[in-house]
């Protein structure tokens, strides 16, 4: 979508030179993903906020910034003002969580009720309020399909507006994930600069292929989050039986499950599947560590593909902490904290946007 021009801000704009930092507050950080490519891309980052208290170390372990355990509900624009470093134009980010939809199915699928998106309405509050010179959001594709979109982009009155479904791997994320990123700005019109990888994305083979082999349900000795989930019999058969990009529709008829053959399990042919080296990953999901669960095959090793692996496809650093050394690594917890996360990479790019942004402007208009 094309930039947007909006109002002119009721309230004057405080001149900032090309020279200044940026400096911003990420709300909804989870682990760091998007916070953590801002500070590659350029910006300081003073704060992430996030209710999930499992979010703490891995955010404050890897990205020099606090965390804050609070529930946006309950934030005050007074306890979110002061993180923010003086004389510095002020990014405020958010990737308010919201209702998943499947992209399993072919068939048709249902609309979800507007109520599964009030933190968006929150974080439009809190917009709205603190009035900051920049302002970006990342959420899932269908957003704009929905009425609390339109709202939230009310909430931005007197910003330039660009908003677009991105599609990840056109920007140097190895896998097919599409998100909607949108970018706002008090100093003039903005636009996400162009793909860097439109010509060639990165593969999976340049992503993962130099990680140690590990079988199913072990882990690695010197990374324990290089772990992959152990398989039944059944389930091994099953990954031994599947290709590259194929799915369960390439098995043997011995080795279907019931639901493949009932009617409504055919629209369902990209779960059981492996993935392909020289492609970009499938979108990583929450439940990624699972062979079951979508094209999260490992496309030689009989096995799902490893946290560590999800971690790194999700372009996360190969020393990402995400557990203290003493708490046990589980699948669940983690699969959904990385599977959540902004990709560090889409981070980044919206940083360098923003720099290069702030240096044309000059000053606020």
């Amino acid at each position: 979508m094309k930039p947007q021009a909006r109002q002119k801000p009721k309230q004057p704009v405080k001149c900032m030179t090309h020279s200044e930092s940026i400096s911003a507050v990420d709300l909804f950080c989870g682990v760091g993903g998007l916070t953590h490519g801002l500070v590659r891309g350029g910006i300081s980052v003073a704060a992430g906020i996030d209710i999930d208290k499992a979010c703490r170390y891995p955010y404050e372990s890897n990205n020099q910034a606090r965390f804050l355990e609070r529930d946006l509900k309950q934030l005050s624009v007074a306890e979110i003002e002061p993180l923010f470093s003086k004389d510095q134009v002020r990014l405020l980010a958010g990737c308010a969580p919201c209702q998943p939809f499947s992209t399993y199915s072919q068939a048709g699928r249902a609309k979800r009720s507007d109520g599964k998106w009030t933190l968006l309405t929150d974080f439009g509050r809190i917009v709205e309020e603190l009035q900051p010179e920049l302002v970006t959001m990342e959420n899932v594709p269908q957003l704009p399909d929905h009425a609390v979109f339109n709202r939230f982009l009310r909430s931005l009155a007197g910003y330039h507006i660009w908003y677009d479904v991105v599609r990840c791997a056109e920007y140097g994320v190895p896998q097919s994930r599409k998100r909607l990123v949108l970018m706002a700005s008090k100093l003039g019109p903005i636009e996400l600069i162009p793909p860097t990888h439109a010509e060639r994305p990165l593969t999976l083979r340049e992503a993962i292929g130099g990680l140690p082999a590990i079988d199913a349900g072990q882990a690695h000795a010197k990374d324990r989050l290089h772990a992959s989930c152990g398989l039944s019999p059944t389930n091994l058969r099953r990954i031994r039986a599947s290709r590259p990009g194929g799915t369960w529709r390439d098995w043997p008829a011995y080795l279907l499950a019931e639901c493949h053959e009932r009617e409504s399990g055919k629209t369902y042919p990209s779960v059981y599947g492996r993935m392909e080296w020289n492609a970009p990953a499938p979108t990583i999901t929450t439940q990624c560590f699972g062979f079951g669960n979508g094209r999260f095959g490992h496309p030689e090793q009989d096995r799902a593909i490893s946290l560590r692996e999800a971690a790194i496809i999700q372009t996360f650093p190969k020393d990402y902490r995400f557990v203290p050394d003493d708490v046990p690594v589980q699948f669940a917890p983690l699969g959904r904290l990385i599977g959540n996360a902004v990709p560090v990479r889409i981070g980044e790019v919206v940083a360098e946007t923003f720099v290069r942004h702030v240096a044309q402007v000059g000053v606020a208009v």
